[in-house]
């Protein structure tokens, strides 16, 4: 089975700040680390691959120091990586970055394909079921177990709002790894040396052009754009009642209503 996973390099978001002039992040100088659903994902896959045999690519798409979270994943155990960068995939949205790295996984090939199921810096979780509808793949999202796995197919556990769901799925298909589905693996120090011995492999633009839309990669190809970035601001001190009847706290509430005129 090859099994390919998608990975991002994020900042650490515990380190990160918002330039109060422009409204956009500061990551001059914020250390960078693999997103944690992506880890997990990297996880999951190194474990299948333990239990049936087969390889472990990873794919990244970025900027070429995305380089050191790629050598990561190959000191964890993975067999081969690609970075997917180009200046023409710069300032992509989630839409024209799932095109990309559709068009980069053709390339790859794959018979299981696992992405986080979120990036910390964007939240959005909508690149991995991108991927699947581009590739037209059957996709399991919010998976926090693997259940079950063979050659031509893979059970899993899927988080739900109030449950979970149990679904077999036949391969070639799409997962979006959660937190709990796994606890990644240290690099080992044999790792670690093994991993500056291998070759990253870039895929650029001109490997991908024939398989893209030329009008929707890219910052002017995005349909959307960030406009703003901003902290969350602190809630007030908020006003405490003690030793008052439940009807006195309804007519408390209901005044302080009227002076904010939301009644």
């Amino acid at each position: 089975m090859k099994i390919v996973v998608c990975i991002k390099q994020v900042p650490d978001t515990v380190e990160v700040k918002i330039d109060p002039k422009t409204g956009t992040l500061i990551r001059d100088g914020v250390p960078s680390i693999i997103n944690h659903d992506d880890k997990t994902g990297l996880e999951a896959a190194l474990t299948l691959k333990e239990k049936l045999g087969g390889t472990v690519t990873v794919v990244s798409m970025g900027p070429p120091q995305a380089d050191v979270a790629l050598r990561e994943a190959l000191a964890m155990g993975c067999d081969e990586a690609y970075l997917v960068s180009a200046r023409e995939f710069g300032g992509s949205d989630t839409y024209a970055t799932s095109g990309i790295l559709a068009a980069a996984l053709e390339k790859v090939g794959y018979d299981l394909i696992i992405t986080g199921r979120q990036a910390i810096d964007g939240d959005t979780a909508q690149v991995g079921p991108q991927i699947a509808e581009k590739l037209q793949l059957p996709q399991v999202s919010y998976v926090e177990e693997v259940v079950d796995a063979g050659a031509d197919f893979v059970v899993v556990r899927r988080q739900f709002e109030d449950g979970y769901h149990i679904v077999k799925v036949k391969t070639p298909c799409l997962l979006t790894a959660i937190a709990e589905l796994a606890e990644p693996r240290y690099m080992s120090v044999g790792g670690v040396f093994e991993a500056y011995q291998k070759e990253i492999k870039t895929i650029g633009f001109e490997e991908l052009k024939d398989g893209l839309e030329l009008d929707m990669i890219g910052l002017k190809g995005s349909p959307t754009n960030v406009y703003k970035s901003f902290t969350k601001e602190m809630k007030g001190t908020g006003t405490v009642l003690n030793d008052v009847t439940p009807e006195q706290a309804v007519d408390a509430i209901i005044k302080k209503l009227e002076e904010k005129f939301i009644i």
